[in-house]
């Protein structure tokens, strides 16, 4: 697939080092490069291979102003503000399109004199995975005191209205009132405490018949659509480096809904290519971190071939050392994932009660409001 494809694009500023100024223009992503281009002469202001990247950081302009910063070899550092939609939206795009290049073609991004065996590849894939993990962590931990404190609202809610409910029931019956209806107040109605379906974390899930169409913008960019009559549509836009081998399988699921854009017609050249040549390259990709690749899999009298099976006898897959660093990852990762799920059930409680809290608030206010309206009538 051409590398010139575009990914996405996103309006922008750039700050020129020279002229210590900004410049509003475009950001434009391919799955081998990042370029800015100016709005009025629309000239490229700033090109570099996700290769030369070095380091991809969010920071604060003038410390006001949201920023990404892109640091390349040589030190150079590429400052970008007002990025739409959101700075977060750009960043995680850049990111892993920049991630999924190093992890594909390692040692060509580091530089490295020596190619990385494939126990120094496990590593760097479970060193990144910890400290997604950590960072999760970290997340949920918030999100869980957030939730914490929306409980504790709700039960200072619940009691502003207990008050709400004697004060009106002064007004309904005074006390001086020889009927008073406090003298025939039946016991307060236990509260329900009938389970809801437990909240899950998922964004958004479609079922195959729910999809009326899927539009594919790029090679790495799809859309999906769920229509509505009466109320919006349900759409979501999805953007991945491994996208170009889901497609195949969306237009086999959702062939008469599924519609390739112009920047997208790539795909259909790719599909014309070589059945036995696309098989070989998806096994060489699979195997490649493992070292599974098998004598038969290889192309008879193939200098690649050859070439990667003296590779596998001179690499140990894991050294000993590896073996250690390895174990020790993995059970950092067994404990934050215990941590993890031991925080989730707790905040799957905490929600089921918030739920409850408000049905019972909703239902509790417009009680009051009903009786607060035959008063004043």
């Amino acid at each position: 697939m051409s590398s010139d494809v575009r990914v996405h694009s996103w309006p922008c500023s750039y700050y020129l080092n020279l002229e210590k100024q900004w410049v509003p223009g475009k950001l434009t992503l391919t799955p081998q490069s990042l370029k800015f281009s100016a709005d009025r002469t629309e000239e490229v202001l700033m090109g570099l291979p996700l290769s030369s990247i070095t380091e991809i950081r969010k920071e604060a302009s003038l410390f006001i102003f949201s920023s990404i910063t892109v640091l390349e070899k040589g030190q150079a550092k590429h400052w970008f503000s007002s990025l739409r939609p959101s700075r977060n939206v750009v960043f995680n795009i850049i990111e892993h399109f920049w991630r999924e290049l190093l992890l594909s073609q390692p040692g060509t991004a580091a530089n490295t004199a020596a190619p990385m065996t494939r126990g120094q590849e496990l590593m760097g894939l479970m060193a990144s995975s910890q400290r997604r993990m950590e960072d999760t962590s970290k997340v949920l931990h918030h999100q869980g005191e957030q939730l914490d404190s929306v409980m504790r609202g709700l039960e200072k809610m619940e009691s502003d209205l207990d008050v709400a409910d004697r004060l009106l029931t002064e007004l309904e019956s005074p006390s001086w009132w020889p009927f008073s209806s406090k003298f025939w107040k039946t016991p307060v109605e236990a509260k329900t405490k009938e389970g809801v379906s437990v909240a899950s974390m998922l964004l958004h899930r479609f079922e195959k018949e729910d999809v009326d169409d899927i539009r594919v913008h790029s090679p790495y960019e799809v859309s999906i659509r769920q229509r509505f009559i009466g109320k919006p549509d349900v759409a979501y836009r999805v953007i991945s480096a491994k996208m170009p081998e889901v497609i195949p399988i969306l237009e086999v699921q959702f062939s008469k809904k599924i519609e390739l854009l112009e920047d997208a017609l790539v795909l259909r050249s790719r599909a014309r290519t070589s059945p036995a040549e696309s098989s070989c390259s998806i096994r060489h990709a699979a195997s490649r971190l493992m070292g599974c690749t098998a004598h038969g899999e290889l192309p008879t009298g193939s200098q690649e071939g050859e070439q990667q099976l003296q590779l596998q006898k001179n690499w140990p897959l894991l050294s000993e050392g590896e073996a250690q660093e390895l174990t020790q990852i993995l059970s950092k990762l067994k404990g934050l994932a215990l941590e993890t799920e031991a925080e989730l059930e707790r905040q799957d409680e905490a929600l089921d009660g918030i739920t409850v809290a408000v049905d019972q608030a909703t239902l509790t206010v417009d009680k009051h409001n009903r009786r607060m309206r035959k008063l004043m009538s």
